[in-house]
């Protein structure tokens, strides 16, 4: 059965999952890239260092934004947003930086103290911290079991 997520469901996925796809466009190219993010308040809050991605995103910010859960090619839950790009700074970059921290680094698999998820403690200072904030979003889903057996890892 193929379907849409409602509101509630597309916000479980959002909160379940910690990497999603950034699709941005400038200059005439677009360009799509995975990122580790948290999700809050109808918001996507992600950190990058300066490059290709955060240059797109100051020039156009307008940005799209698209997470999944996959347990077969048969049985997966997909979402995808718009929204603007921000970038932080002062008490919301701190707050949003704290955040990603700690959803990040509990699943994370490197050792303490190295860097991870491009956050490497001397360069900390010089991240790019920014939100997107959702203007619009849809979801859908394919299943092939009753309709409460939706449920994706």
């Amino acid at each position: 059965m193929l379907g849409e997520l409602n509101k509630r469901e597309i916000i479980d996925l959002l909160e379940s999952q910690t990497i999603g796809r950034l699709g941005c466009h400038a200059g005439g190219e677009t360009y799509i890239v995975p990122v580790s993010y948290v999700y809050s308040e109808n918001a996507v809050y992600a950190h990058s260092g300066e490059g290709k991605k955060v240059t797109m995103m100051r020039e156009s910010p307008k940005v799209c934004f698209q997470v999944d859960a996959i347990a077969s090619s048969s049985s997966w839950k997909s979402v995808i947003l718009w929204g603007t790009f921000e970038e932080l700074s002062g008490e919301e970059r701190q707050q949003a930086m704290q955040g990603i921290i700690r959803r990040i680094m509990p699943i994370s698999d490197r050792p303490l103290g190295g860097p991870s998820h491009g956050i490497d403690p001397a360069k900390y200072d010089r991240l790019v911290v920014y939100k997107i904030h959702i203007t619009e979003g849809t979801g859908r889903f394919e299943s092939h079991g009753e309709p409460d057996e939706t449920a994706v890892p």
